[in-house]
């Protein structure tokens, strides 16, 4: 078989090996050149692998060694075995991991631990004092707000920020406040009547 036709469009054999050998060399380079990009976490630079953290958990400073990717949740259930937020989708969807960081509710199993560190982290765990319930806890049991309980302690945390904000809402914005949360039991009723319970008997600001 000819050059001429290769020739003619000015790319020969010899520079298709040329060009086919440098990608193959610059494939093999490439990951060495890559460098990972640092994570700030409380103000320190943190590089791929594990970092200590402080996490302030329920009004107490908690140290806990996280990776870059390591979720709040993750952080919270496995290393610190704070278990109130629960892991069910993991994806965002259902919000039984809702948290209060900063008093706003936030799904742990979206929210990295490192950009948590150094703030206000409230549990479901931690919204009693002294032994006495949060009134949002009381009315759910009064109320039998709850089947399964997997995704009461989210529903808890969504109606404790939303009566933080307002003490007396609507049941709409109630039931806007509870929107990202999923019951697979169907007990929204419930929950509705237990939020609106829970207007009368909370006092001021909490969680």
């Amino acid at each position: 078989m000819s050059d001429e036709p290769i020739k003619s469009k000015k790319f020969s054999r010899r520079a298709f090996l040329k060009v086919s050998g440098g990608g193959a060399v610059g494939a093999a380079v490439l990951p060495s050149l890559v460098k990972t990009t640092p994570v700030r976490a409380d103000g320190a630079e943190v590089f791929k692998g594990a970092a200590t953290i402080q996490l302030k958990v329920n009004g107490k400073a908690r140290s806990v060694e996280v990776e870059p990717r390591t979720t709040l949740l993750s952080a919270l259930r496995h290393q610190l075995e704070v278990t109130g937020c629960k892991e069910v989708c993991d994806r965002g969807e259902c919000g039984a991991c809702t948290v209060l960081m900063n008093g706003k509710t936030v799904l742990a199993c979206m929210t990295l631990a490192l950009d948590a560190a150094g703030k206000e982290i409230t549990t479901v765990e931690g919204l009693a004092v002294d032994g006495k319930l949060d009134p949002v806890q009381q009315a759910f049991i009064d109320k039998d707000a709850l089947m399964c309980g997997f995704c009461t302690p989210g529903f808890v945390m969504s109606v404790r920020a939303l009566l933080n904000k307002n003490p007396h809402p609507t049941e709409a914005e109630v039931r806007q406040a509870v929107a990202g949360n999923t019951c697979r039991c169907g007990t929204y009723g419930r929950v509705f009547e237990a939020a609106l319970a829970a207007t009368k008997a909370t006092n001021g600001k909490r969680g």
